[in-house]
C-alpha cells in the first residue's frame, strides 16, 4: 500500500521538484526509474546512480545558469555550480528517499529533514559540552523516526560530502567525542567533556565521490569511525556500502 507524504514531506518534496537547478537530475532520476519498471526495487536502486545522474546532468544545469548569467541573475556560473553541487546531493537523497517511502520500500514512522527545528531534542542531542563550550556536529540530514515502541528512540545523522578533499574528518571527530562524552574515561574527565543525552544519534556518512578519493588509505580509514558509511555508486567495497543499503539500515535501526 502507498503511503501518502504528510504536509512537511509535501512541502519539500515540491521545494526539490520546483528548483531550477534540481529539474535536470530529477528527470534522470525519474526516467532511471521508469527504465527499470518503475518498480519499487528501481527505486531503491536509483540511490547508487546518483553519481552518475548529477555527472550527467552539469551540462543541463551549467545552460540553465548561463541563462540566469545573461538575465543579471547571478554572475558567476561556475562559482555556482560549486555551491550548488552540495546542495544537489542533499535534496537528491531527500527525493529518492521519499519516494521510496511512498512506494513501501521505507516504513511511514521514519521521516528524513534537512531542517533540525522538525526534529525533537535535537539541539540537546548534537550539542557536546567541553569546558563551557560547545560542540556540534557537521550534520546535513536527519533520519528520525516516531516509532515510540522502540526504547532506544535514536536519530540518524547524516553527513554530506561529494568531495573529501574538504571538511571530510569533521563528522568522524564529533562521532569520536561523542563516544568519549558517553562514557566514563579520563580524557572526558581531564577536558571537563559533558554530554546530556539517553538517546545520542547514530552518526552516518554519503559522498558522491567525484573526485575517486575513497581507496586513499587514510580515508578508508576514516570511514571506519561511522556507524555507517555510505557512497551514491553502484560498487562493493568492505569498507563502505552503497547509498541503496540506507533503506535496510534505517528500517532496522530506526
Amino acid at each position: 500500500m502507498a503511503y501518502e507524504l504528510n504536509k512537511n514531506e509535501k512541502r519539500a518534496h515540491k521545494n526539490i521538484v520546483d528548483s531550477f537547478y534540481m529539474q535536470p537530475s530529477i528527470l534522470r532520476v525519474n526516467n532511471c526509474v521508469k527504465k527499470n519498471g518503475s518498480s519499487k526495487s528501481a527505486w531503491r536502486k536509483v540511490f547508487n546512480e546518483l553519481h552518475n545522474i548529477m555527472n550527467d546532468a552539469k551540462k543541463d544545469v551549467e545552460k540553465i545558469l548561463g541563462k540566469r548569467k545573461k538575465a543579471g541573475k547571478i554572475v558567476d556560473v561556475k562559482q555556482s555550480i560549486k555551491s550548488i553541487a552540495g546542495s544537489s546531493f542533499s535534496s537528491l537523497i531527500v527525493y529518492v528517499f521519499l519516494n521510496n517511502k511512498i512506494c513501501g520500500n521505507i516504513k511511514p514512522y521514519i521521516f528524513i529533514t534537512s531542517k533540525k527545528s522538525e526534529v525533537a531534542n535535537f539541539d540537546k542531542i548534537a550539542t557536546i559540552n567541553v569546558d563551557g563550550e560547545t560542540q556540534k556536529p557537521d550534520c546535513d540530514l536527519v533520519i528520525h523516526s516516531s516509532n515510540f515502541k522502540k526504547s532506544s528512540n535514536r536519530s540518524i545523522i547524516l553527513s554530506l560530502k561529494t568531495s573529501l578533499r574538504e571538511r571530510a574528518g569533521q563528522t568522524y571527530r564529533w562521532k569520536l567525542l561523542m563516544e568519549i562524552a558517553s562514557s566514563k574515561n579520563a580524557i572526558k574527565k581531564k577536558y571537563n567533556i559533558s554530554y546530556d543525552t539517553k538517546h545520542a544519534p547514530y552518526v552516518c556518512f554519503a559522498t558522491v565521490n567525484f573526485y575517486n578519493e575513497i581507496n586513499q588509505p587514510q580515508q578508508r580509514g576514516m570511514f571506519k569511525f561511522f556507524d555507517k558509511a555510505f557512497i551514491a555508486k553502484d560498487i562493493n567495497k568492505n569498507f563502505i556500502s552503497k547509498l541503496s543499503d540506507i533503506v535496510d539500515f534505517v528500517n532496522k535501526t530506526l
